[in-house]
């Protein structure tokens, strides 16, 4: 597989304008498969923080993007999560529980044709830029391009360049202290500040949204085409413009709810309650709640912006009208709620993820679908709206019905995996949550508990639902495959 990045693609195609006229040589649909890294359901179309400016993914809504509204993850990290959704593989099925496990070194997984593959094989034309899987060593730390990023599934893939450095020298720029023995500081780069100068064309996933339009509007693909676009933002750290900033006066900024004896009632397996998460502590001493809630929704804006440039760019191209598009979060993520921040955990925010779909003549306009659906049920459904063979492996669920009639009853229970051992299972109202390595256990009613607030694992009243929620945890799971490969 040879590696474009350094050289333009398309060869004859170079320099080539199509007209408004021009069509796909094939009437089967083109797929535009959207990933955005680490953002939860802050966008103004799903209502869930209503400071967030996101204009362009809520125009997306009114012109067809269908909001659904209760999709949920397999996986609340970037690693498990990517590489469950594109082998259609669950976490606790194939021992990728974490970031430092390779799908194509663990031996469940290896040997898996991969959703881009998949298309490739039924003839359509795969290409990608930006993050889709997760990018592993592949032993030489000192060169860059030896890193596998997955270009290897796709039949054409150009390496994400760009960026802009912060303003500041003082790390953290956010002056957050940092905490003796807390391992997040170091792991997850918690950190904001804008970058040098007020340009987000030099953002790197700016500069990929507007690698995807000039595919779009210079190339005349023979066969339909499969291209994968991954944004890195609102990923830590929150590097972005001052005009993103200033887009969120400090004082105006309302903190998400949050009551200070969350984690009282969930309880291990020695009948100590969990404890707050590392950088919410360190945030908390600091005082810096509205400064952490600000970098987060500038940092959403901004790549609502690189959104608006793919979207408008598509819109104005000769495939506007016979291009799916599927755009998804990996996983949620906390801004205090739960005492923490960031994802993982099986939480509401954690587990529950962004994303829209709009078929061309089918999903309607201005569109909220709340049937129950999950990240690893899109291989499935994209194969089943393209007419694609079914792919025995997937064990997700095609939701390709669902699209065409999102008013229909769509309720069965979602499965999410954390790590060996943890699992959350969601039927609409309520969660159960397990992990059996630290013994915890819990259960909310999200129709009048909609933030978890009160573990009702230990109601007789609730027991019945309790039982039937357990009966569908995984007993069987598979160890950890090879980690740092």
């Amino acid at each position: 597989m040879m590696r474009w990045g350094r050289i333009f693609l398309g060869g004859a195609c170079l320099g080539l304008c199509l007209s408004a006229e021009a069509k796909p040589a094939t009437e089967r649909p083109n797929v535009l498969f959207i990933a955005i890294d680490d953002l939860n359901d802050w966008i103004g179309c799903f209502g869930g923080n209503p400071q967030v400016q996101t204009p362009h993914l809520d125009r997306f809504n009114t012109l067809g993007g269908m909001v659904m509204f209760d999709a949920h993850g397999s996986s609340t990290v970037c690693g498990p999560s990517r590489s469950s959704l594109l082998t259609g593989k669950y976490p606790h099925k194939t021992g990728v529980y974490g970031n430092k496990n390779n799908l194509r070194k663990a031996e469940k997984t290896k040997d898996l044709v991969t959703l881009p593959q998949y298309f490739s094989a039924h003839g359509y034309h795969t290409l990608s830029r930006g993050k889709i899987f997760h990018k592993h060593s592949s032993g030489n730390k000192k060169d860059r391009d030896s890193l596998d990023h997955g270009e290897w599934a796709f039949d054409e893939w150009v390496y994400e360049r760009g960026g802009v450095s912060p303003a500041g020298k003082q790390f953290p720029l956010n002056g957050l202290p940092p905490s003796k023995g807390d391992r997040s500081y170091h792991s997850i780069g918690f950190d904001w500040a804008p970058t040098v100068g007020n340009d987000e064309t030099l953002m790197k996933d700016y500069i990929t949204a507007t690698w995807a339009v000039e595919q779009f509007q210079t190339r005349l693909f023979e066969k339909p085409f499969f291209m994968a676009v991954g944004f890195s933002k609102p990923h830590l750290p929150w590097y972005v413009p001052q005009k993103y900033f200033d887009m969120y006066p400090l004082d105006e900024i309302v903190l998400p709810k949050t009551i200070p004896d969350d984690l009282d009632d969930i309880l291990n397996k020695y009948g100590k309650p969990v404890k707050p998460h590392g950088t919410w502590r360190r945030v908390e001493r600091a005082g810096k709640h509205k400064e952490a809630v600000q970098a987060y929704l500038a940092t959403i804006t901004f790549v609502d912006e690189c959104m608006g440039v793919l979207l408008n760019g598509l819109a104005a191209s000769p495939y506007a009208e016979n291009t799916i598009i599927m755009l998804w979060g990996d996983h949620g993520w906390h801004l205090g709620e739960k005492q923490k921040y960031g994802k993982t955990q099986l939480w509401q925010e954690s587990c529950r993820v962004p994303m829209m779909v709009k078929v061309p003549g089918v999903t309607p306009k201005r569109k909220r679908c709340d049937g129950i659906v999950n990240l690893i049920d899109m291989y499935p459904t994209l194969l089943e709206l393209c007419g694609l063979p079914e792919n025995p492996e997937n064990e997700g669920r095609s939701f390709a019905e669902l699209i065409h009639n999102p008013d229909m009853k769509w309720n069965t229970p979602t499965l999410t995996d954390y790590n060996y051992g943890g699992h959350r299972v969601y039927d609409g109202r309520y969660s159960y949550i397990v992990f059996t390595e630290q013994g915890t256990e819990e259960l909310y009613d999200h129709k009048t508990d909609p933030m978890e607030w009160n573990n009702l694992v230990q109601e007789d009243a609730y027991a019945a639902v309790k039982a039937r929620l357990k009966a569908l945890i995984p007993t069987q799971r598979e160890p950890v495959s090879p980690q740092g490969q």
